[in-house]
């Protein structure tokens, strides 16, 4: 299954841990042998297969222990940001999120005197 965003968050879930199991199987381990790897327990990977809730840090784990770290690079990849931003940063990193229309951004500030 292709993981879309109409999908509930369990069904990716679900889907996730689907992939987990197939590629733990791919390698051959048990899911034992993949908890040692990873320094978590046989029921978190148990958990995560079952598309169960887990600690982001024990998903890293076993997929370091998977050798699929690299793929989370592509969950969130690095944003150059446009060229004439990154002149007029001259590289400094953004902080914060710029107002929107919805956070009332156009309207001046005032002591709630409305």
């Amino acid at each position: 299954m292709k993981i879309l965003k109409q999908h509930t968050d369990q069904a990716i879930l679900t889907e996730m841990g689907e992939r987990l199991s197939r590629a733990r199987l791919d390698k051959n381990l048990s899911q034992a042998q993949l908890a040692l790897e990873a320094g978590v327990s046989k029921r978190t990977i148990e958990r995560m297969e079952a598309g169960e809730s887990v600690q982001i840090t024990s998903f890293v784990r076993v997929l370091r222990a998977l050798g699929r770290i690299e793929a989370l690079d592509g969950i969130i990849p690095e944003s150059d940001g446009r060229p004439m931003d990154l002149l007029r940063r001259q590289g400094k990193r953004r902080q914060r999120a710029a107002r929107s229309e919805e956070s009332g951004g156009d309207k001046p500030w005032s002591w709630g005197e409305d």
